[in-house]
């Protein structure tokens, strides 16, 4: 049931990292801590494979992989405004600062973007103004993030009716259901 609308899930998806002004470049990733907060953030996908496997990255030192830590279930947040599409997704994250793992990706990054993670002092960390951050001079804190969905929510808005459908992951495949919008 609904796979029309998985297709279309999975094609918007694809050209997430591919197509540099697709809304689901930029996608808002929540995670939950041992404080039993909602944390929220824009990250940028990277990758996403034929399972819909979502990649990003981020510095190893972030709030976000402490959270990943701590729980592994994360939430994704993706909206395409022209197509009046939302995405909700659920999945485990895993995360990668191996050596292996950061020269494939490494060499994907612009020059000026490494700097990122190279930074003297953690994400979050108070600094005295914007330009006193300190960099490393050749060390970095590179990692790739993995979101690996096991349920997908659908929403797509319209006149005269909105539809949406929830779609798990199970042994053999996607499932889906139709839901009330």
């Amino acid at each position: 049931m609904g796979t029309d609308y998985f297709e279309q899930i999975s094609q918007e998806l694809l050209k997430g990292p591919t197509e540099k002004d697709h809304p689901f470049r930029y996608f808002t990733f929540a995670t939950v801590g041992l404080d039993h907060v909602a944390r929220l953030r824009t990250v940028v996908m990277r990758e996403v494979d034929s399972d819909l496997n979502i990649i990003f990255f981020t510095d190893k030192r972030s709030k976000k992989i402490t959270h990943i830590k701590e729980n592994n279930k994360v939430s994704l947040l993706l909206y395409h405004p022209e197509k009046l599409m939302q995405l909700r997704i659920e999945g485990i994250a895993d995360f990668k600062s191996d050596e292996a793992t950061k020269k494939a990706y490494w060499s994907s990054i612009p020059e000026l973007a490494k700097k990122e993670y190279t930074t003297l002092k953690s994400p979050g960390s108070t600094i005295a103004s914007p330009g006193k951050l300190e960099y490393l001079p050749s060390e970095n804190h590179f990692c790739i993030v993995k979101i690996t969905p096991f349920k997908i929510e659908y929403l797509q808005l319209g006149i005269p009716d909105h539809t949406r459908v929830f779609f798990s992951k199970l042994d053999y495949g996607w499932e889906g259901e139709f839901l009330v919008p």
